[in-house]
């Protein structure tokens, strides 16, 4: 006697005869005799009195389609077996459909999800297969039955789901000095420790390019200026060495010397030990400076995951007021200036600068000048984005100026937004941890929901109840994928669990990382906040000051829930300001479809970035710092602001300062400014024409917009996905 069922995705399920009479009553009704309720019930009964305890989905129709031969209703049997062929075709034809489209390198959501990855190569290509094949393993096998329900009715998506079973984590911020000073092993080979600036730099590519074929997210460096001014002092003294090579005198008592600054001067004016010391600076600046370049080149040219992406990486620095850690910042600034190739901006690294009272802000902070190159460079380059130290939620108490190590206490960010800090389970830094996962709820589907409530007061404390029911089971689900990944091997991640993450240095290559990994986070993302405010009161953040208060409370109230679950799972939750680049458009298509074309809601091709002011909405660069400014306390997950500014910025980096002064007055965490900037695609010439149709250099009508998409920028809208284009054409600037 059938008890239980095993359905196509492994599910054992109870045995149901209604199934089985449901399906030969359609054959039955394809035929020209029509039903037949004793056959079907007698067939039923054998069926379920003579099968196995266990059968599957597939043996239980095989003996259908027996029965039905040795019947004298072959007519049923026929179509019934019509039916079973159809219905297979049916479920692999989906798949076929997406795989063609990879195939035949079509522009659409599915090859195009990840901007900053090439699909169309043949490494892309794979890497689309093996991602759009293993989700649905991940939807069959990994995720709970109730969160799998959420997923299938558009309420929440679970970030890099592809990557699920290889059990890697988002993101790691580098403690770069355990690779620099001590060298690691990477694949079948060993670096040695740097000993110059040349060999510092390139370790840190190798550093970020190693760590990000072993996780799904970013890479960062968080003291890059701090991490590499050791090697400019050693390239100095090896300078004053081959100086004492060539002259046959002993430099070595200038090896220590005091130098204020590393500026290139000329030497002609200069006499002795001066003109010895100035020669090894000089030459030490144009080796950093060389360096800095290399490090910009690759890590635009290095690949890593198959060979479809390059990495994704950033680097924080500011704080360093060293010679040393001066020289190497100027050296990056410079770099990033001139740009690469032909000239053209530099995707990555994306560039952080870490803004401090007291060290780099005001013009009677040491690098204040540093600052000011910062903002011209920003003007031209986008890069870097700025990082408000000074914001209340981004200081440590362990903070101190003298302290030479005090970059450990100081917050840094990934270049896309995510942020770690604060830490239930160690030291609050961001150096050796990073995001472990993320899943973001849609908050604009739950509004609508409510929206058949006709007192706002009962529509607004409904959207409350479910938002608290999706809240759980987020927080759950985010718990469930934690204990699937602390079950990995350190030998998994040979760079990340030897030399990078936190305690790590306690693994042995076969224990698991389940000792370590709780000094990640867990990020509970959202979407879509103004068109949630927008289905719940008529009026976006942006317009009201009653719909800010919502939108503040209802983030406020997920902060507190987050907090909540951080005591009850033993976890660092936290609420994350989700970057959203392929979800921005398929939350949406999925409402539209339940909801239809709701004005200010489903009507676009996207729904606004976490709790931005929509990009179509005009208004001035201070009252949207001052609307989104209160999210970034709440958002410790990681948050971003931005300002759209019109016209050629490069000769105006004060705009660049003015943003910088607005966020610090209005305790902002991190932001920048997005301006124009044509590419030529075939020459690489850059300008800021915002007519530009035709390269001034090579003739070609092949320009393009470089663009910001999340928080990093893309070579070419050309591999942006239908929502952020559709985003992108909306998108309005802010005077």
């Amino acid at each position: 006697m059938i008890q239980t069922v095993v359905k196509r995705d492994g599910r054992i399920v109870g045995f149901n005869d209604l199934k089985i009479q449901a399906a030969i009553r359609k054959a039955m009704l394809h035929t020209d005799r029509g039903e037949d309720e004793a056959l079907i019930g007698r067939i039923t009964d054998h069926i379920a009195m003579k099968g196995r305890s266990q059968m599957s989905v597939e043996d239980i129709q095989d003996a259908v389609e027996v029965e039905l031969m040795k019947s004298a209703r072959k007519d049923v049997a026929q179509k019934y077996i019509a039916y079973r062929n159809q219905r297979s075709i049916a479920r692999k034809a989906k798949t076929r459909d997406v795989f063609m489209e990879i195939v035949n390198i079509q522009k659409n959501d599915v090859t195009r999800e990840n901007a900053n990855m090439n699909a169309d190569t043949p490494a892309g290509m794979m890497m689309k297969f093996a991602s759009e094949s293993t989700k649905p393993f991940v939807d069959d096998y990994l995720l709970s039955e109730d969160v799998r329900d959420a997923v299938k009715h558009n309420l929440i998506h679970v970030h890099d789901k592809d990557y699920y079973p290889t059990k890697s984590l988002t993101c790691v911020q580098h403690p770069l000095d355990h690779i620099l000073n001590r060298g690691f092993v990477a694949g079948h080979g060993s670096s040695r420790p740097a000993k110059r600036i040349e060999t510092a730099a390139v370790l840190a590519c190798i550093s970020l390019e190693t760590a990000q074929n072993e996780m799904h997210g970013g890479q960062a460096i968080p003291a890059f200026d701090f991490y590499l001014a050791p090697f400019v002092r050693q390239s100095y003294k090896e300078e004053l060495k081959n100086v004492e090579q060539l002259t046959g005198e002993d430099l070595h008592h200038l090896m220590d010397a005091e130098i204020d600054d590393y500026l290139e001067r000329d030497l002609s004016d200069l006499s002795g030990d001066e003109r010895m010391k100035q020669h090894a600076i000089n030459k030490t600046v144009n080796r950093v400076h060389q360096a800095m370049e290399a490090f910009i080149h690759n890590m635009n040219t290095i690949h890593s995951r198959g060979g479809n992406q390059v990495v994704f990486s950033s680097v924080n620095y500011g704080t360093d007021t060293s010679a040393e850690g001066r020289c190497v910042m100027r050296e990056l600034l410079k770099s990033t200036y001139e740009g690469v190739g032909n000239g053209e901006t530099a995707i990555f690294p994306i560039q952080i600068w870490k803004k401090k009272r007291g060290v780099n802000y005001l013009p009677e902070d040491h690098n204040y000048d540093l600052y000011q190159l910062a903002c011209k460079v920003t003007a031209r380059r986008f890069f870097p984005n700025f990082l408000n130290l000074d914001a209340s939620f981004n200081q440590s108490e362990q903070w101190h100026a003298d302290d030479p190590e005090r970059y450990k206490w100081e917050v840094a960010t990934m270049g896309c937004r995510t942020r770690v800090f604060e830490n239930r389970f160690g030291d609050k830094t961001s150096i050796g941890r990073g995001n472990l996962s993320f899943t973001t709820i849609n908050i604009v589907k739950l509004a609508l929901e409510c929206r058949g409530t006709k007192d706002e007061e009962e529509r607004v404390n409904l959207f409350f109840a479910k938002l608290d029911y999706l809240l759980e089971l987020t927080a759950k689900q985010l718990d469930e994928r934690f204990q699937f990944q602390k079950t990995a091997f350190a030998k998994q991640f040979p760079l990340l669990m030897t030399k990078l993450w936190a305690g790590c240095e306690q693994l042995g290559p076969n224990d698991t990382i389940e000792q370590v990994i709780n000094q990640g986070t867990l990020g509970i993302g959202f979407i879509g906040l103004a068109e949630c405010l927008v289905a719940l009161t008529g009026h976006h953040h942006g317009e009201s000051e009653a719909s800010q208060q919502l939108g503040l409370r209802i983030v406020s109230y997920m902060r507190d829930r987050a907090n909540d679950f951080s005591e009850r799972y033993h976890h660092n939750y936290s609420i994350l300001a989700t970057p959203a680049e392929g979800l921005s458009g398929r939350f949406t298509k999925g409402d539209r479809r339940e909801f239809g074309v709701i004005e200010g809601v489903t009507d676009r091709d996207y729904y606004t970035n976490s709790n931005h002011v929509p990009v179509y909405y005009k208004c001035s660069a201070r009252h949207k710092a001052e609307v989104e400014a209160p999210y970034h306390e709440l958002t410790r997950g990681g948050h971003i602001f931005y300002v759209e500014i019109d016209g050629d910025a490069t000769h105006n980096p004060e705009v660049i300062m003015g943003v910088v002064d607005m966020m610090d007055r209005l305790n902002m965490g991190y932001g920048s400014v997005n301006h124009n900037r044509n590419r030529c695609m075939d020459c690489g010439y850059e300008n800021a024409d915002a007519h530009l149709e035709t390269c001034p250099q090579c003739g070609s009508t092949h320009i393009d917009r470089l663009q910001r998409i999340t928080g990093y920028l893309v070579g070419t809208t050309d591999r942006w996905n239908h929502g952020k284009l559709a985003e992108l054409k909306d998108r309005v600037t802010h005077t």
